[in-house]
């Protein structure tokens, strides 16, 4: 009686190319992991570069805009001082000028009173009232004028600055962004 047996060999080559397989699929998903592994750590690393460098810019352009805010702010900051010194000067000429035509207007009615007390007669008093009005009032629209001129050269020096600086606030909000 022949029995039959199993060929040694075929069940052999059969569990050893499994093997080989599952070795070989077992390194190609190693492979694989390996390599999504090494992507992802790459792609890990790129991004925070990437946000490192962004947070980086904006920080920059941040304190950029600051500085230049600081400076700008420093530049109106003089600019009102400079035109508060102005005015303050101006103010000054402008009191000495009303001073002036004050002292002048006082020692005029004395000279008036004096002339009116002089006077003979009731016409030559009502003639020196006449000439005293028509001078006073040549006076007092002249020294009107002269402290119009000088209050219009005072607000127009003082606001000189401020305008300056209106011109570069424009000049620099109007330029479109580089």
């Amino acid at each position: 009686m022949a029995t039959k047996t199993k060929p040694a060999l075929a069940g052999g080559d059969a569990h050893k190319t499994i093997e080989t397989a599952l070795f070989a699929g077992k390194d190609t998903v190693e492979t694989v992991m390996k390599a999504g592994v090494d992507a992802a750590q790459k792609s890990l690393e790129h991004a925070v570069q990437l946000a490192k460098n962004n947070v980086e810019k904006a920080s920059t352009a941040f304190f950029k805009g600051y500085d230049e805010l600081s400076v700008y702010s420093k530049g109106n900051v003089e600019a009102v001082v400079k035109a508060g010194s102005i005015y303050a000067r101006g103010m000054e000429d402008l009191s000495k000028t009303v001073m002036a035509i004050t002292q002048a207007q006082l020692e005029a009615s004395v000279a008036a009173a004096k002339a009116v007390l002089g006077c003979t007669s009731l016409r030559q008093m009502v003639d020196l009232q006449t000439d005293l009005a028509r001078s006073h009032f040549d006076k007092v629209m002249a020294d009107g004028s002269k402290l119009s001129e000088i209050s219009l050269k005072v607000a127009n020096e003082a606001l000189e600055p401020i305008q300056a600086r209106v011109n570069v606030a424009v000049e620099k909000f109007t330029k479109p962004a580089a």
